[in-house]
């Protein structure tokens, strides 16, 4: 089995490559900092690219580079930008990298994948979203919107590629407790509810992978909470949504 994992030298991305080397499955990962990989055993069984999912042109020399012309059973897709929009102001620099990482590289990795996968008439593409693309309300952050457009992305090409024999997964987690989101929170989760650990997260996913589930949401109880927050009216999720924001930044 072969394995591409795009965003894969941390967090999720790098704790389901690991997991796919127990399995014996031959991985590579990409990311724009391979320095954390660097010096550390267990790492050297991956296959390693430097590669900005936002450069299609690299993404697709990487993933011919590994196939060699061969095939590629899988592409998981775990890059993501984020920066809150709600509680406070962002700079441009801050809205265009979620914009360019969180639409643009998903587009990317789909189209990459999916023209290796259409040669072979089969494969499996899986994009990691959030369960906040669930949200769908005129005042939701830019980062939602992003991730809900990644959603609606990987239905579009679902539908696209189910000629080919080819699987789309689209993961919408919670909260994940990675090192990046607790640089993001100063090292604080205490106001993140319902947090699963790294390892709980990757065994989820492995689990909707395995058996070629088209949407996986999870933790359960942040479900039913989505669930619930979409049936309220506009206004009034808003002003929730706000006030959720600043409560998490302590204001």
């Amino acid at each position: 089995m072969k394995v591409f994992i795009a965003g894969g030298t941390s967090g999720i991305g790098l704790a389901l490559a690991q997991s796919y080397l127990q399995q014996e499955a031959v991985v590579a990962v990409c990311g724009r900092d391979l320095s954390r990989l660097t010096n550390h055993p267990a790492y050297d069984a991956l296959i390693k690219f430097e590669v900005d999912v936002c450069d299609r042109d690299a993404l697709a020399a990487a993933v011919d580079s590994f196939c060699h012309q061969g095939t590629l059973d899988l592409f998981i897709n775990c890059t993501g930008s984020y920066a809150d929009d709600v509680a406070q102001a962002i700079s441009y620099e801050e809205a265009s990298a979620m914009l360019r990482v969180n639409m643009l590289g998903t587009l990317n990795c789909f189209d990459v994948a999916s023209e290796v996968m259409r040669r072979q008439s089969r494969g499996q593409i899986v994009t990691i979203a959030s369960v906040s693309g669930k949200l769908d309300f005129p005042n939701s952050s830019l980062y939602s919107k992003t991730k809900r457009a990644a959603i609606q992305v990987a239905d579009a090409y679902r539908r696209a590629l189910l000629p080919y024999g080819i699987a789309v997964t689209v993961i919408a987690p919670g909260y994940v407790d990675t090192t990046k989101l607790r640089q993001l929170n100063q090292q604080d989760l205490s106001k993140k509810p319902f947090l699963v650990s790294v390892d709980d997260a990757a065994q989820r996913i492995l689990k909707a992978i395995q058996q070629k589930e088209e949407i996986v949401i999870f933790p359960k109880r942040m479900k039913w909470l989505m669930g619930f927050l979409g049936l309220l009216p506009h206004v009034l999720l808003s002003k929730i949504m706000f006030r959720k924001a600043k409560w998490m930044k302590n204001d």
